[in-house]
């Protein structure tokens, strides 16, 4: 059972980064305001030129760290359908993406910190070893600097470790997992967290205890480096000012991707 928020303290043993997927047509304003990594679309299933610069520019104002955030080129579907490519069309798709968002934020006189795909192309690579060595190649082509973000046990993950990259692995206090550790299909009951104090609740678990319930009931590991809210989850810029204070209140440490290294 997941203890009431109150009852989490620590003395800044604890530390974790929170990030918002932006440029998707959200308040990226508002959301900026409670999170420490923002992930940018860059073109794919979202985004152009125009919304990546203006991104950019608050997160950089904001002092919020910058990761790119490719997909699948496919609008319709917003990213979130499958597409059958071959290896070297996905790790030229997300080469060219995430090079567009670095070298905007390099204009801007920033510095790109890491990427994060999306929708589809986040669980295919999750799923996929071959998949995954592609994504992390393109990665690791743009820059062996950059940091690779995707879900605890990720095929993605192992990929980009193989090939020296730092990686992050997330958690979604906005989505409902599945006994097995993937989330509930989007349409399906108990695929979104809309209540921002249930969002608080589920992140403070992740942090502290490592685990969430399921939406069988079931204890699941969920150990993440980078807790994520969804732009396009209702209720998004509450859900995400009410994650970052009751971190706050528990004496997390809300720190970004920018220079992060896990711990050995």
């Amino acid at each position: 059972m997941t203890q009431p928020i109150r009852e989490y303290r620590t003395r800044g043993r604890f530390a974790v980064d929170l990030n918002f997927d932006g440029g998707e047509g959200a308040d990226d304003a508002a959301l900026m305001r409670s999170v420490s990594t923002v992930n940018i679309a860059c073109g794919g299933h979202a985004g152009d030129e125009r919304s990546m610069r203006r991104v950019a520019r608050l997160a950089l104002k904001s002092g919020v760290a910058i990761c790119a955030h490719p997909s699948y080129e496919d609008r319709e579907n917003f990213g979130r359908a499958p597409v059958a490519l071959s290896p070297a069309a996905i790790e030229g798709l997300v080469k060219r993406q995430v090079e567009a968002l670095r070298n905007i934020v390099r204009d801007e006189e920033g510095q790109l910190t890491g990427v994060k795909p999306h929708g589809a192309l986040y669980h295919a690579a999750a799923a996929d070893g071959t998949i995954a060595a592609a994504v992390a190649r393109a990665i690791r082509e743009v820059s062996p600097e950059l940091v690779v973000v995707s879900s605890p046990g990720s095929k993605l993950l192992d990929a980009a470790r193989a090939l020296g990259l730092a990686v992050a692995a997330e958690g979604f206090v906005d989505r409902g997992y599945e006994a097995d550790g993937s989330l509930v299909a989007r349409g399906t009951p108990g695929a979104l967290i809309e209540d921002p104090a249930d969002a608080a609740r589920s992140a403070l678990a992740i942090v502290f205890e490592r685990t969430l319930v399921a939406r069988d009931g079931q204890t699941i590991p969920v150990a993440a480096d980078t807790l994520c809210v969804h732009g396009d989850t209702p209720n998004a810029d509450a859900i995400a000012a009410a994650v970052r204070k009751a971190l706050v209140d528990a004496e997390v440490i809300v720190r970004s991707l920018r220079g992060w290294r896990p711990a050995e």
